[in-house]
C-alpha cells in the first residue's frame, strides 16, 4: 500500500534522506521515529507529493507519487503538525470545502462526517470562524477534514500536537479502528509512548536511512533493552557513528 525504494532526497550538499527503502502493507498502522533531523518530515514530503526525491521512487496504493499525482492523492490524507486551514471559514464550511475537493456530496460528507464530528466533540464549534479556535480544536478539524473521503492511506505528523488527554484517546482509537477496516496509517512522532501503545510495527530513522524496523518488542530485543521503548530508541540513535541501515530490517 505503500512503497518506498532507494529513496533520497539531497538538499544542496545534505543528504536528508539516503537510499531509503520500505514496505508497509494495507491496514498496517506504521509509527516512524526518529531524532531531529533524521529525515522523517522529508520523507513525509516526498510520500504526499510535496517536494521531488533528488531519486528513488515512492507509491501509493500503487500509484508512483510523482508521475500519477492525481490518482495518489485521490486516496490520500495527510496532517501535517501544523495542518493549515482557512481561518475565515467555519469548521462546517471548511469540511464541505475538502468533500468537494474529492466530489463527495453533501449528504456524503454529513453521513461521513457525523460521528467523527460527534467523537471529536466539534458540534459548539462547527459554525464559529476557524481563526478564533484554539490550535487542538483546529488539529480536530484537521483530522475529521482528512477522513472524509475514507483515504486508503492516511499519513499524519505529530498528530497528538495540542490534543488534550481525551482527544488523544480519541485519535489512537480512530486510527486504530480505521487500520483494522484496511486504512494504511503512516504516523510520525516524537512521542515514544504514542508508538509503542498503536503501532503494528516501527521504524526507527537515523542520519537519513532506517536504522531498525519491527514492532516494538523487537526492537527492544534487538537493541538489547528490555525495558520501555525509549531505551530501545536511545541505545539504536545515540552513537553517531553506528553503521547506518545496520538495524533489524525486511520484517
Amino acid at each position: 500500500m505503500v512503497e518506498i525504494v532507494d529513496l533520497t532526497k539531497q538538499f544542496g550538499d545534505v543528504t536528508a534522506v539516503d537510499h531509503l527503502n520500505l514496505k508497509i502493507p494495507r491496514g498496517e498502522l506504521f509509527t516512524i521515529l526518529g531524532p531531529n533531523a533524521a529525515g522523517k518530515t522529508t520523507t513525509i514530503k516526498v510520500l504526499t507529493g510535496l517536494i521531488k526525491a533528488t531519486s528513488g521512487l515512492a507509491f501509493l496504493a500503487g500509484y508512483d507519487v510523482q508521475r500519477a499525482p492525481m490518482e495518489a492523492r485521490k486516496r490520500l490524507a495527510y496532517v501535517p503538525d501544523y495542518p493549515f486551514l482557512y481561518d475565515k471559514l467555519t469548521p462546517a464550511e471548511f469540511l464541505r470545502f475538502i468533500g468537494e475537493l474529492f466530489r463527495l456530496r453533501v449528504d456524503q460528507v454529513n453521513a461521513q462526517g457525523r460521528d467523527l464530528i460527534e467523537r471529536f466533540q466539534l458540534g459548539p464549534y462547527l459554525h464559529q470562524p476557524i481563526e478564533g479556535l484554539s490550535h487542538g480544536t483546529r488539529q480536530r478539524v484537521a483530522i475529521v477534514s482528512a477522513l472524509l473521503h475514507d483515504p486508503e492511506v492516511f499519513v499524519i505528523d505529530e498528530p497528538m500536537v495540542g490534543l488534550d488527554p481525551h482527544h488523544g484517546r480519541v485519535v489512537k482509537d480512530i486510527l486504530q479502528e480505521r487500520s483494522r477496516e484496511g486504512m494504511t496509517v503512516f504516523l510520525s512522532t516524537h512521542q515514544l509512548n504514542v508508538a509503542e501503545e498503536v503501532a503494528d510495527r516501527i521504524g526507527i530513522m537515523h542520519q537519513g536511512r532506517l536504522a531498525a524496523l519491527g514492532t516494538p518488542m523487537e526492537l527492544r530485543r534487538h537493541s538489547g533493552s528490555d525495558g520501555p521503548l525509549e531505551q530501545a530508541f536511545l541505545a539504536l540513535t545515540e552513537d553517531e557513528s553506528m553503521p547506518q541501515g545496520d538495524g533489524l530490517l525486511g520484517k
